[in-house]
């Protein structure tokens, strides 16, 4: 008999528990260790890599995923505090037909370098497109304060996000 959804069973002296959410569209369930990392659950376990581990504590935005449509810092998030909740990766994302225009927005403003921001960006960017309001670029650059680039300097990420919104920069 399978234990019952986020009921805490051992394996040798591991305690687990079953958490099922949806990943990218797709329901999912899996036994992880109450402890286990949202980031670290993403990469190791589904091979998802385009969330990357840099600061750890929040700050950086390179581990940024949307939960249920919110950006979420996934090197501080647990798994089980994901458990019944929609997530989004980059790489689903990018299997959505408005990634296309994001992606292309990006290439045309040069708001990519060496792309380990990207990631983030783009999810950040794609949540303070849903949520509507962007008015300028100031709104847009305390929109995406939570992510560090250390390549462009910023100003073609806003420029790009800008074009997304409607928005003179």
């Amino acid at each position: 008999m399978a234990p019952e959804a986020s009921a805490p069973h051992r394996r040798g002296l591991v305690r687990f528990v079953i958490v099922e959410l949806r990943l990218n569209g797709r329901t999912v369930r899996d036994d992880v260790e109450p402890q286990r990392l949202l980031l670290d659950y993403l990469r190791e376990r589904h091979g998802l890599t385009g969330a990357k581990r840099s600061c750890d504590v929040q700050v950086c935005g390179t581990c940024t995923v949307l939960v249920d449509g919110l950006p979420v810092s996934s090197c501080c998030t647990l798994v089980a505090d994901v458990k019944g909740r929609e997530v989004l990766t980059i790489e689903g994302f990018a299997e959505l037909p408005e990634f296309d225009r994001f992606e292309r927005a990006f290439v045309d403003h040069a708001a990519l370098q060496c792309g380990f921001c990207t990631g983030g960006m783009l999810l950040t960017a794609k949540f303070l497109i849903d949520e509507g309001g962007l008015t300028n670029s100031e709104e847009i650059r305390r929109g995406l304060s939570g992510n560090l680039c250390r390549c462009t300097g910023y100003h073609a990420i806003v420029e790009a996000v800008a074009e997304l919104a409607g928005v003179a920069s």
